[in-house]
């Protein structure tokens, strides 16, 4: 059994910030890539930030410069530090992970719950 567990939502001001974890447990034997989506109300879920194994990064042109990924491989987690907030990054932020619980087993996708981010203008 694998759980992603996010936290660290909330509601903040424009120009705000929020730091989102998202914690991998149970039996893991490696991560590759993680990444963290996000939903707004009547939108399709989109892809925020990823980051591979080997640390590179990629990210959604709205939050470059903006928002940073970043994670602990000692610790399964993944982490999305997000600035100068604007009223159009509100909705659910997910956490997403590709995981192999066995060392030669594939790899598996699996998601976090979500987590509500709200920025009020």
């Amino acid at each position: 059994q694998v759980q992603l567990v996010e936290s660290g939502g909330g509601l903040v001001q424009a120009g705000g910030s929020l730091r989102l974890s998202c914690a991998a447990s149970g039996s893991i034997a490696r991560i590759a890539d993680m990444a963290w989506y996000r939903q707004a109300p009547g939108k399709q879920r989109e892809l925020v930030a990823i980051i591979t194994d080997g640390g590179s990064t990629n990210y959604l042109d709205s939050v470059k410069g903006r928002f940073t990924i970043s994670r602990d491989n000692a610790k399964n987690t993944v982490y999305l530090q997000m600035n100068s907030l604007r009223p159009e990054d509100t909705g659910v932020y997910y956490c997403n992970a590709n995981i192999r619980r066995t060392y030669v087993g594939n790899y598996s996708n699996y998601w976090g719950q979500g987590t509500q981010v709200t920025v009020s203008s």
